[in-house]
């Protein structure tokens, strides 16, 4: 019996369509290699990206295309063995003086302790929003995947699925208290990537060294993607149905309990007059 032509194209739409989902993202196609010369190499036809620190110097990318709200991941195999002094990098980040940002910092360590995870978050050039995480594994290892999620509602940073931290929108209420409390929401922003040395704060704020004889340094990046998101201003609905699950809100809370060592939050040595109105 014939196969009705609208079925034939049907079947072919989702053959293409899967044929795509297929298709990997390249670091040809989606970056450029910005400083460091040949310290930055595209490995296995664009499948795969190492970035080396050496004694003179670290290296850096930069992606091709500017994303406003948008869900980015990467697939990184951070720096082993000694690892002090060094910073792997991956956030998105406009550009000026009164620039958004939103970070990943992996801040190496001596071989055996564990690197700490920096996050931050810039609005109209102002950060010091930070948190700091221990790894519940060892990120030398293997790859694992590092998310953001940014919506014109939320952050949500994300480590191989499981939230570690969520930065909401609070700029309609708080912009009324606080004249410096902004949300990035304006400007679209690049993703970055770099590896550098750091060692005058990086590890123990800058007690212990790069140990040169270790170099080079290399850590390893596979499987960027990047997908936009549909809110283009604050939605309190979407920003309800945007809410973590209650098992994700579980998985939150036992990384925040567990393995979160900083939080500026409840930093009274730097707010002493009381924290920022987002933490209230």
């Amino acid at each position: 019996m014939d196969t009705p032509l609208h079925l034939i194209f049907l079947l072919f739409l989702l053959a293409s369509s899967a044929a795509l989902a297929l298709v990997s993202a390249n670091f040809y196609n989606d970056f450029d290699i910005t400083w460091g010369n040949d310290r930055a190499k595209i490995l296995d036809n664009g499948q795969q990206l190492q970035l080396t620190l050496d004694r003179f110097s670290g290296c850096g990318i930069q992606s091709k295309q500017e994303y406003l709200f948008a869900k980015i991941d990467m697939q990184i195999k951070l720096v082993p063995g000694n690892s002090t002094g060094t910073v792997t990098t991956f956030y998105l980040s406009s550009q000026g003086p009164k620039h958004d940002e939103i970070d990943f910092e992996f801040l190496g360590n001596l071989s055996g302790d564990p690197y700490i995870l920096h996050t931050n978050v810039f609005a109209q050039g102002l950060g010091n929003r930070e948190q700091q995480f221990y790894l519940w594994f060892d990120p030398t290892l293997d790859f694992h995947n590092y998310s953001v999620l940014w919506t014109s509602n939320q952050i949500i940073f994300s480590v191989d699925g499981s939230p570690i931290r969520v930065f909401k929108n609070r700029e309609t209420e708080l912009g009324k208290v606080d004249s410096n409390y902004h949300y990035p929401k304006s400007q679209a922003m690049g993703v970055y990537s770099s590896l550098w040395n750091a060692d005058d704060w990086a590890t123990r704020g800058g007690l212990v060294k790069t140990d040169w004889t270790k170099a080079p340094f290399v850590a390893s990046f596979r499987n960027f993607n990047a997908a936009a998101t549909a809110t283009s201003s604050f939605d309190a609905a979407a920003a309800e149905e945007e809410a973590l699950e209650s098992n994700q809100e579980q998985r939150l809370q036992w990384v925040r309990k567990n393995y979160m060592i900083y939080d500026y939050c409840g930093d009274t040595k730097r707010f002493p007059q009381g924290p920022p109105p987002e933490c209230k």
